[in-house]
């Protein structure tokens, strides 16, 4: 009997398919793999780089372009950052392999960490390209933000460093921090994960807790958001009764303090009936977990539909994708683009 196949799916933005806004995506829809599948991806906003068994390939509206020699991807709209054996390189987003690259770096025969991890320092996929880290920061995984930057160190301890005025550093205060600074709220606790979105953070402990810190204008700490209990409120006005929609008001003004816009300090996240965590991922301004028994969760900014929920609509609540369930999928792996989410699924 053959082993199940594991296949990759997404939910909301498709940047393979789109050229400009679309409305919320279908989802899920499977990504074409091909005989070699696809093990790994790295998603930009208007493009996916996915690796098969053939190499890298570039996907976006639609056109597809290999990247013959090269191992790990780290993409944004105006360059792309591609690292191979010996060297790591930079090009100019629609340029790729063209030419000079706009940054180059030898790289030494050594073991590998996970871009955007590179001996001595980090790769950003904007000039300057490379910034070194301190000495004495052994650093085992590292996630980029818009702003900021998150780095596991080799006990489990985070770092975290870059602008702060969304709280995303975690440190209690609202200031950038031009080196990596240890989060104390988190010390003690082991972490095995770390993930930067937008302007939001969150790291995976040893044990299985999830913690979440920053800004929560669209829900995506899963904390309770004032703008969305308004957009909930507006719904219930054209949708229903006055009675109704007092009832609301009166709730959000009884509740206003209880709102969290910016969480400065890392907040542990109870997921429904204490389900553990194996890993989390985030995107602009949404995030996705996946619990160790192969559920997922999301929640935050639903525009697209990336929450997987079937619709468009934004949760400041921890949520679990209902479809994938239904249809007997085990999650293996998520990763979440700005306004997209892909998922790594076992089939039955």
């Amino acid at each position: 009997m053959a082993a199940p196949a594991c296949v990759w799916l997404a939910f909301g933005f498709s940047p393979e398919e789109a050229a400009g806004e679309p409305g919320p995506g279908p989802g899920p829809w499977r990504l074409e793999a091909g005989p070699e599948g696809i093990s790994r991806l790295w998603p930009a906003w208007s493009y996916v780089v996915v690796e098969t068994g053939a190499g890298l390939e570039v996907r976006s509206a639609g056109q597809r372009r290999a990247l013959p020699g090269w191992a790990e991807a780290l993409p944004s709209e105006t360059h792309l950052v591609l690292r191979g054996a010996a060297a790591a390189g930079a090009w100019r987003r629609g340029a790729e392999l063209l030419g000079e690259p706009a940054w180059s770096r030898p790289l030494p025969p050594q073991p590998r960490r996970p871009l955007p991890l590179l001996p001595g320092g980090f790769a950003t996929p904007r000039p300057p390209f490379f910034t070194a880290l301190p000495a004495g920061l052994r650093a085992r995984r590292l996630a980029l933000g818009t702003e900021h930057a998150l780095a596991l160190g080799a006990a489990g301890e985070v770092f975290t460093w870059g602008a702060g005025r969304h709280g995303q550093l975690g440190h209690g205060l609202l200031e950038s921090e031009l080196q990596p600074r240890l989060v104390e709220a988190l010390a003690g606790v082991p972490m095995r994960a770390v993930a930067a979105g937008g302007w939001h953070s969150a790291s995976v402990s040893e044990g299985g807790d999830l913690y979440v810190w920053g800004w929560n204008e669209s829900g995506q700490l899963a904390l309770p958001s004032k703008a969305l209990a308004e957009e909930r409120a507006r719904a219930e006005d054209t949708g229903t009764g006055s009675a109704e929609l007092t009832a609301c008001r009166e709730q959000m003004a009884t509740r206003d303090a209880a709102f969290i816009s910016i969480q400065a300090f890392p907040a542990l996240l109870d997921l429904p009936q204490d389900l553990e965590v194996s890993m989390v991922s985030c995107g602009s301004r949404h995030t996705a977990a996946v619990t160790r028994g192969g559920e997922l969760y999301t929640w935050g900014w639903g525009k697209y539909g990336q929450l997987g929920h079937g619709n468009n609509i934004s949760s400041d609540q921890a949520r679990r994708v209902e479809q994938l369930v239904a249809r007997g999928l085990r999650v293996e792996e998520v990763v979440c683009g700005p306004w997209t989410t892909y998922v790594r699924v076992r089939e039955p």
